[in-house]
């Protein structure tokens, strides 16, 4: 495993974190959770250092997972959590709150058991709280009163992340970013790579379309978001399949199959292909099963893709998505 620096903090980050969505037993479908956290220690044991939950995977049941790992391992783990969308409704006034902001930290570092949390982030607010200076300040007075040690943002957009790094204290920004996804790269990790902000990358194989493991007859569980949310219907469209159409994602994965390099499975070329890029501190894949772990966790070990192969991968991108998708998010 190879580790990268986590912009200011200090910490070194495994190029591959977990990402821990899945493992919440919400919106991926049924999980085992001795499946779960056998992914957990599988991961850890291949050199993963960075776990990414939030209070409402599972509504805190993959944060509750996670604190049995952190006490059986004595491992250097950072925990990176989100609060904010336990809100209802969902609206940025909620995020200007001191009652709701400590409660939302205070309820995770009981799920966690721990006595600060290592990371905070916004858990995609509305647009308009990246204008709200005093909901920054509540999370300078949690960090001052030494219940969080760190705190960023989880965006949508690549707006908001640039508009998020003007605060002082931001020090990273989690971020969808993968070969359907190519503006972050354009318009926002030069910056970040200027004010020393981490990167965190999420959805980095577009809700598992880039596995190269689906087709048109594939079916979903109902519980599964990529079922119910396709449109748009439950959360930000961009967070299933990255916002793509499922025909014209299937199409591109066709055309992107013929770049993986022998002795990569299609993820793990799109895995690699976002350690491609020197911003990037850590990127979240999801893994359900130790297997997947596994194979997660070997790509940074990989060797670099290929400038033609970039190249291609930027070519296939400006065909099929850039109308679309680059506007949007």
């Amino acid at each position: 495993m190879q580790y990268r620096p986590f912009g200011r903090t200090g910490w070194k980050a495994s190029e591959i974190g977990f990402g821990a969505w899945g493992i919440g037993g919400d919106a991926w479908g049924q999980q085992d959770d001795q499946v779960a956290l056998a992914a957990l220690h599988t991961a850890i044991d291949q050199g993963v250092n960075f776990i990414d939950t939030a209070d409402v995977y599972g509504d805190g049941h993959s944060e509750q997972l996670i604190a049995q790992i952190l006490k059986e391992r004595k491992d250097d783990l950072f925990v990176a959590t989100k609060l904010g969308r336990r809100l209802n409704p969902h609206v940025a006034s909620g995020y200007n709150n001191r009652q709701n902001l400590k409660g939302f930290v205070e309820r995770s570092l009981r799920n966690l058991n721990v006595e600060a949390l290592d990371l905070v982030q916004l858990h995609c607010p509305p647009s308009e709280v990246y204008a709200m200076t005093e909901v920054f300040s509540l999370l300078d007075e949690l960090q001052q009163q030494g219940k969080i040690r760190h705190y960023g943002v989880s965006v949508e957009k690549v707006e908001e992340a640039l508009r998020a790094i003007q605060y002082p204290n931001v020090k990273s920004v989690q971020i969808i970013f993968n070969m359907f996804r190519l503006k972050p790269a354009e318009q926002f990790f030069a910056e970040a790579r200027k004010r020393e902000v981490g990167i965190i990358v999420r959805v980095p194989l577009a809700s598992g379309l880039l596995t190269g493991k689906f087709g048109a007859q594939s079916q979903f569980a109902s519980s599964d978001h990529r079922n119910y949310n396709r449109h748009g219907e439950a959360f930000d469209q961009g967070e299933t399949f990255s916002g793509v159409d499922y025909e014209e994602g299937l199409q591109a994965v066709d055309e992107l199959r013929a770049l993986v390099p022998g002795g990569m499975t299609m993820a793990q070329f799109a895995l690699r292909w976002t350690l491609m890029f020197p911003e990037v501190s850590t990127v979240i894949a999801g893994a359900r099963n130790p297997q997947q772990a596994r194979d997660n966790a070997s790509v940074s070990e990989l060797p670099p893709l290929s400038d033609a192969t970039m190249k291609r991968v930027q070519e296939i991108y400006d065909q099929r998505f850039r109308t679309s998708i680059h506007p949007r998010w």
